[in-house]
């Protein structure tokens, strides 16, 4: 029970600092490395709500963390994420040249 408030509590935190900083911006205008700083983001918000609730939890994820096959799956997704955006970027890239020249006229 005691868990679970305060993971509840944990949540409510999480939300409350993060929605108002929320800043809409079109995809096509977002950087490739703020892709990739989302998910860091929402990391370090979780473990300083975490953090002020338990300290005691906010270490054992932050060991967890650290652990050397989870840095592996991190540089995994990473590199595909990369990836990915490269490949987005590209196709983007494709559709804007042939709205330009077969739509357009251009």
């Amino acid at each position: 029970m005691l868990q679970s408030r305060a993971l509840v509590i944990a949540l409510i935190l999480l939300l409350s600092t993060t929605l108002p900083e929320v800043q809409s911006k079109s995809i096509f205008e977002k950087d490739r490395r703020e892709l990739l700083a989302i998910p860091e983001t929402i990391a370090s918000y979780f473990y300083e709500a975490v953090n002020k609730v338990s300290p005691k939890v906010s270490q054992f994820l932050l060991d967890t963390v650290q652990s050397p096959t989870v840095i592996a799956a991190r540089q995994r997704i990473a590199k595909e994420a990369t990836k990915v955006s490269i490949m987005f970027e590209q196709l983007v890239e494709k559709i804007k040249n042939l709205w330009y020249t077969r739509v357009l006229g251009y």
